[in-house]
């Protein structure tokens, strides 16, 4: 199991680190403590990619919009999407012990029960059920080396 990191939303200025929280009977989740200061004014929920919820702070998911709503109306793969990351989009104010509420298709999509992971990835985070995180982990430890070098080639 993964477990809970030193690490958060430091200097840096980024969310990092792994954290396995558990959700509440309701299905609301606790946010790490270093990441709710960024995310106290509010955030959104939605599908992310591989079968996880990205979210996003206000101001993030306002530029990711900004992107997304230029993509053009006659193209279909981009209606598919927008359906997919709008639709399924929910916006949310933590309350003061720092719980959200994952709703239940965003909980469904990403196969989440109780056990869950929480990603910092920079300027989002990210929710895994945390069996699906560590299988994540496993199967691209292999590959990681060579991932690091498409992304990120002779920088």
């Amino acid at each position: 199991m993964v477990s809970e990191s030193t690490h958060g939303l430091g200097p840096t200025g980024v969310f990092l680190g792994t954290f396995t929280p558990k959700l509440d009977d309701k299905g609301r989740l606790i946010l790490p403590a270093k990441f709710r200061g960024r995310l106290a004014s509010g955030v959104v929920m939605t599908r992310g990619l591989d079968r996880c919820i990205f979210v996003f702070p206000i101001d993030e998911f306002q530029q990711v919009h900004d992107r997304l709503r230029r993509a053009p109306l006659e193209n279909k793969n981009a209606r598919d999407y927008l359906r997919n990351f709008l639709g399924y989009a929910s916006d949310e104010i933590p309350d003061k012990q720092g719980r959200v509420l994952l709703s239940a298709p965003l909980r469904a999509y990403a196969g989440i029960d109780r056990e869950v992971a929480v990603v910092g990835l920079g300027s989002r985070v990210e929710i895994w059920d945390a069996q699906a995180w560590q299988e994540y982990l496993e199967r691209g430890e292999d590959d990681y080396a060579q991932t690091a070098a498409e992304v990120f080639g002779d920088m």
